[in-house]
Parts: structure tokens; C-alpha cells; sequence
């Protein structure tokens, strides 16, 4: 296991330098989704919350919420991210909602913090809309499923041994 980079020889947390290191491409999807009853997802896929377009409010929740990683996330670096793209997808077969993010920079870090905290805010955000009909919705798995770019290159969920 790598050495933790965001703390330094006394333990103390601090922001990674990044000054030395390249800019190049990076990229980086995470996912995850949120469960519900089969009602309360036929209520978003119908077009029937109080509360208007689920899904699209949820969508530009998430974009925001990449875009303002950095004022959450304590040592996040701020980034001019060049993409942003969810897609929330209705499955009945949860039931529920799942959730991708995909978040480009071209940069001295990566983005995976801004894909991951796109889904969670896309996830809380359909979760307010439809509260008043379900409180019991679960949020899970957010993961990353893939970053490319930097030092230590590309990394694919489930290649870890895969020399990922």
C-alpha cells in the first residue's frame, strides 16, 4: 500500500503539492445508486412528483456538486473541470435509481473526488424530491469504477489485481 499523501512527516493533514507534477488528460467515473419501492420510482418515471423533474434537477445537483468538490472536501484541490455528465437511470430491477458520473480536467490531480461526490449529490438530491412519499430510500455502493490519467495511470474496479 502506497504511502498516505495527505499527511505529512508529523501526521498532520495538509494539501498535496502539486506543482511539480504534469498536466495531462484525466478522467474518472464513479457510481452508485439509491433504492426505493417500485411506487415511488414509477411516481419519478411518470413525471408525478410535487416537486417537478426528478431526475433532471438531480442531473444538474450533481454537476454542481463537482464543481464545488473542493469547498467540501477539505484538501481537494480546486479544478477547471472540463466535463461534467451524469446519467440517472430508472431500474425496476433494484427498484431505484442508478446513478454514473463522469467528470474530465486536464490537470495536475485527477477528479475521482469530484465523480464521487457528483453521485452522492445527485443521489441526495432525488432523495429530497420524493422524501415526503418514501423516508426509507437507501443511497449505496458509491464507488469509483475507473480514473486514467496522471502518475499512476489507469484504474478499473474489479482489475485491481489485473496490474490496474
Amino acid at each position: 500500500m502506497s504511502e498516505l499523501t495527505h499527511f505529512d512527516a508529523e501526521g498532520r493533514a495538509h494539501m498535496v503539492d502539486v506543482s511539480e507534477k504534469p498536466v495531462t488528460d484525466r478522467v474518472a467515473v464513479a457510481s452508485g445508486h439509491l433504492r426505493m419501492k417500485p411506487e415511488t420510482l414509477a411516481l419519478i418515471v411518470e413525471g408525478r412528483a410535487k416537486k417537478g423533474d426528478v431526475l433532471g434537477v438531480a442531473r444538474l445537483a450533481g454537476i454542481m456538486g463537482a464543481k464545488k468538490t473542493a469547498d467540501l472536501i477539505p484538501l481537494c484541490h480546486p479544478l477547471p473541470i472540463t466535463k461534467v455528465a451524469l446519467d440517472l437511470e430508472p431500474d425496476e430491477s433494484l427498484p431505484g435509481i442508478r446513478i454514473t458520473a463522469t467528470v474530465k480536467t486536464s490537470g495536475q490531480t485527477g477528479v475521482e473526488m469530484e465523480a464521487l461526490t457528483a453521485v452522492s449529490v445527485a443521489a441526495l438530491t432525488v432523495y429530497d424530491m420524493v422524501k415526503a412519499v418514501e423516508k426509507g430510500m437507501v443511497i449505496g455502493e458509491i464507488r469509483l469504477v475507473m480514473k486514467d490519467g496522471g502518475k499512476s495511470g489507469r484504474y478499473e474496479a474489479g482489475r485491481e489485481g489485473a496490474g490496474a
